[in-house]
């Protein structure tokens, strides 16, 4: 057989002999003439193979092997393409001149329309979805254009352990796990590592790898492991710089998705990527609970955290304000943040920090970072937490660490609501949850 051919390039392909590769999509078997959807990782084809044994059953061999074909079934086609506008796929379809069987299947145990949790027990078949496959493209697109900003803005990647000796931030939501004669934690954020870069010298940080929440929350935003997407920065005077980092971080990557994807993503998802001016809106926390309560709605949680119905009243008043899909939220007050976020020079109730909010969820929380010992110590203390179990933590600020802030930011959340998605688990690879450890 000839050298296969991808179903994207057979558009730009001279009618001629061709070979392609795929699974089987679906079958129609006619009385003179069968079809055959070929599927690719890059598109689908038709087939056809006009019979040559209507006057005398079984004497055509591509025949009885195309009625045999599973939906599913991996295998390999050598034969004439033509080009015709009369085709609704893609206007050409190959005749099929030989067929080469890679891997039969079985009957699919799943379709198009089955539950969530059923397509996540098939997953490997539920990528098999045009759709889904787009989604991974996007992300790939998305991730490849914030590696690129950070690469061309001197940033440095790193890979941050994700075994641990101690907690990183909340020792309730880790995970514990066995390490020879001792215990270690799965990290539930890089936090720390990569503060760690600081003092070291480093500058400017990125990372993008996976990260553990013994969360037992059944929300369609959360997962007990999830890809973050962190940075972190040398001399910022404010949590102002870190916002300015994040916002054009993501327009360069959104920008990218909607360049390469974005006639796809609105053919598949009805949706249209748009790329958010900056600079984002801004509004501090106690202004949006004013906002929200000259709206009609009090924010129920007692320590003055946005609720995730708080956020969505939030982001439509974004909307109608400022016509844009983010929002960061700042200046958290003291008691929602964890001991290492810097306070207000002259206000110790509010912290430098933020959370930005895409399409009414929470994708983000960011800040500007403690950095003087004696300050970091006494707001340990102050969080009930023991200095000496933060001693490898101290340790980086006792020899001295520039002013410096990042964020850290969940990649499924953002995957998820550019594109419409309405739980993380249909944008995962392999989702993780309380009840979720296959496939």
């Amino acid at each position: 057989m000839t050298a296969r051919t991808l179903v994207k390039q057979l558009a730009a392909q001279p009618d001629g002999p061709v070979s392609v590769s795929g699974w089987v999509e679906t079958v129609r078997d006619q009385k003179k003439v069968q079809f055959v959807i070929l599927r690719d990782e890059t598109g689908a084809v038709q087939l056809v193979h006009p019979r040559t044994d209507v006057e005398e059953p079984g004497s055509d061999p591509l025949a009885t092997a195309i009625s045999a074909l599973t939906a599913g079934t991996f295998l390999t086609v050598a034969g004439e393409l033509k080009h015709d506008e009369r085709v609704k796929l893609g206007g050409l379809e190959i005749k099929i001149g030989e067929l080469d069987v890679a891997a039969t299947a079985l009957d699919l145990p799943i379709a198009d329309d089955s539950s969530i949790d059923k397509r996540l027990d098939w997953r490997f078949l539920d990528l098999r979805r045009p759709e889904q496959n787009l989604v991974f493209r996007v992300q790939t697109t998305f991730l490849h254009a914030l590696r690129t900003w950070w690469v061309e803005h001197d940033f440095i990647e790193i890979h941050t352990p994700k075994l641990m000796a101690s907690a990183s931030e909340s020792r309730a939501e880790l995970f514990e796990v066995e390490y020879f004669e001792t215990k270690a934690y799965l990290a539930q954020s890089p936090q720390f590592f990569k503060q760690m870069a600081q003092p070291a010298g480093f500058g400017k940080v990125f990372e993008v790898a996976p990260a553990f929440r013994a969360d037992p929350s059944f929300t369609s935003r959360h997962a007990t492991e999830f890809i973050s997407v962190d940075a972190e920065m040398s001399w910022v005077d404010s949590h102002e710089d870190v916002m300015a980092m994040h916002e054009q971080l993501l327009v360069a990557g959104l920008t990218a998705v909607k360049e390469k994807h974005g006639a796809e993503i609105e053919a598949a998802f009805g949706v249209e990527v748009t790329v958010p001016a900056t600079p984002f809106p801004r509004i501090p926390l106690a202004e949006a609970h004013s906002i929200l309560e000259s709206r009609g709605y009090t924010v129920p949680r007692a320590d003055g955290d946005l609720d995730p119905e708080g956020e969505r009243r939030l982001a439509e008043y974004v909307k109608e304000q400022y016509g844009h899909e983010f929002v960061f939220v700042t200046d958290y007050a003291t008691g929602i943040r964890p001991f290492y976020h810097m306070r207000h020079e002259g206000d110790p109730t509010l912290t430098n920090s933020y959370d930005l909010l895409m399409g009414g969820v929470e994708i983000s929380t960011g800040a500007q970072r403690e950095h003087r010992i004696d300050v970091l110590v006494a707001q340990a203390r102050e969080k009930g937490l023991d200095p000496e179990e933060l001693g490898f933590y101290l340790d980086f600020f006792r020899y001295g660490v520039p002013p410096h802030g990042g964020f850290g930011m969940g990649l499924s959340r953002v995957i998820m609501l550019l594109l419409h998605q309405s739980s993380i688990r249909e944008v995962t690879y392999l989702f993780r949850g309380p009840n979720r450890l296959t496939p």
